[in-house]
């Protein structure tokens, strides 16, 4: 009789863990739909910003004969130091989600160490941060709170910060890590040069019938201008792509949960109804027994 209480009791567990993660499903599911909505308009913004700034790059490109002449497109072959940006989540429970960052961000380290390349880390997200300081792995930036919660504002003050340091000489490249939204079932890791530009990744349309002119006295004042609104807008839209990811690969691992204790439940209560088919079995027997011995 005590198997039986034990069984019933692991049962009502794992209905009452069923009906938790099923409630954490629906709300990532709704979240969801939400930031997908967001990350949407935030993607047409971020692609007509790269156009404007790809034509007026390349338009001052054409125009000096020693090629594009700015501190944000002067890439160094051998780079002595890079930071690394990476974004994770502020919340567990959404299966792979971090370890998938985290692997890459550990993956660059070793490939910068092994060619002599200093690294320095800077983290958004309190999964990482938690990852790497459990590791003894020094962080050049630790931020929580913005990945959960994309701020225009908090996010631009952070990459001006590492931007910085990059125009000031400190570092000579700055790449971008995070898990980024496909669809509601699928997320992938992106990695991306931030600093500096690759002007051999510029694309301009041959055939663009833009009026856009740009004054040689001005060039460098705009191009500044629209690289620092760039790369703001980038670490933004990426907080927003990895928010969308972090809720789709959280709905994922609930509806995994969820199901997974559904079939939990039945197979403990098969075990119940064996335990008391066993039990009553056993009582029949003991009275059978009983009543054979008084004849």
């Amino acid at each position: 009789m005590a198997n039986l209480k034990e069984i019933k009791r692991k049962i009502g567990s794992v209905k009452n863990t069923a009906k938790t993660t099923n409630a954490m499903k629906l709300v990532s599911s709704a979240k969801l739909r939400r930031t997908e909505e967001l990350a949407k308009r935030s993607r047409v913004y971020a692609g007509k910003l790269t156009e404007l700034l790809n034509e007026i790059a390349q338009k001052m490109q054409k125009a000096n004969v020693d090629g594009l002449d700015n501190v944000y497109f002067k890439s160094v072959e051998k780079p002595e130091t890079v930071d690394i940006v990476f974004i994770t989540a502020d919340k567990g429970l959404c299966g792979g989600f971090n370890a998938h960052t985290i692997k890459r961000v550990n993956a660059l380290i070793a490939e910068y160490k092994a060619e002599n390349v200093k690294v320095r880390l800077r983290a958004i997200g309190r999964k990482g941060i938690e990852y790497f300081k459990f590791n003894n792995v020094e962080l050049n930036d630790a931020l929580v709170g913005l990945s959960s919660s994309p701020d225009y504002a908090q996010a631009a003050e952070f990459i001006n910060d590492v931007a910085a340091s990059y125009v000031n000489g400190e570092t000579d490249r700055i790449v971008l890590v995070h898990n980024g939204y496909v669809n509601m079932i699928t997320q992938e890791i992106k990695q991306d040069q931030l600093l500096p530009i690759d002007p051999s990744k510029l694309e301009l349309n041959s055939a663009s019938t833009s009026e856009l002119e740009v004054e040689p006295d001005d060039d460098d004042t705009l191009l500044d201008a629209l690289v620092k609104r760039y790369i703001e807008y980038t670490i933004y839209y990426s907080l927003i792509d990895s928010l969308a990811a972090e809720h789709s690969a959280r709905m994922q691992a609930m509806d995994a949960a969820t199901n997974n204790a559904k079939e939990m439940v039945k197979t403990l209560t098969v075990q119940y109804n064996k335990a008391r088919q066993e039990a009553i079995t056993t009582e029949l027997i003991e009275i059978i027994s009983g009543m054979e011995s008084m004849k």
